[in-house]
């Protein structure tokens, strides 16, 4: 009887084991933007000397970057949320299709917040939003390896009103691409 409740016990303790195991960890957040891997091969000197004789060179991938993040629009939250909210599908939506239609082009979102709160909670709030996005459209077929993400908490106001019509500008996502 006793080896019986043993052996129940020790059943129990592993099952439970496992379903802790596969529970979701915490995202950590940082106010660093996620970095894709770098690879491995450098730049040649031969290719330096080449970026040195056309300065023209080195402006044109920020050229290209403004200019392709007109094809990729703001996302809004609600206060408090992190949520993707029905009016806002559409928006991420025509974003992943830009995405797609780009297939070169990373992302960064940027996740921001309302002046109210501490820095910290909307450093993670921020940060919650942006991952937020960042499911969302790897739920729409992008790879993640495209998307970075960056939490500015209340750092980055769009708005510099203390009301409910500025407050809503700066509960956001922005979406900027770089190739």
């Amino acid at each position: 009887m006793a080896s019986r409740k043993f052996l129940y016990l020790a059943v129990v303790v592993s099952l439970g084991f496992f379903v802790l195991w596969g529970c979701p960890k915490k995202t950590e957040v940082t106010s660093t933007p996620e970095t894709q891997k770098e690879t491995a091969t450098a730049v040649t000197a031969k290719e330096e000397s080449k970026a040195e004789a056309k300065p023209e060179a080195k402006e044109e991938p920020k050229e290209r970057s403004a200019s392709a993040s007109a094809g990729l629009q703001p996302v809004y939250f609600d206060f408090d949320r992190s949520f993707i909210r029905d009016d806002a599908k559409g928006v991420m939506k025509a974003n992943a299709d830009w995405l797609k239609a780009n297939p070169k082009v990373k992302v960064r979102i940027e996740g921001n917040c309302d002046e109210r709160g501490t820095k910290e909670y909307n450093q993670a709030l921020g940060q919650r939003r942006a991952a937020s996005a960042k499911k969302y459209l790897t739920d729409l077929g992008i790879s993640a390896k495209r998307i970075s993400l960056i939490s500015y908490g209340k750092e980055k106001p769009s708005c510099a009103e203390s009301s409910e019509s500025c407050w809503q500008k700066d509960r956001r996502d922005d979406l900027t691409a770089a190739e």
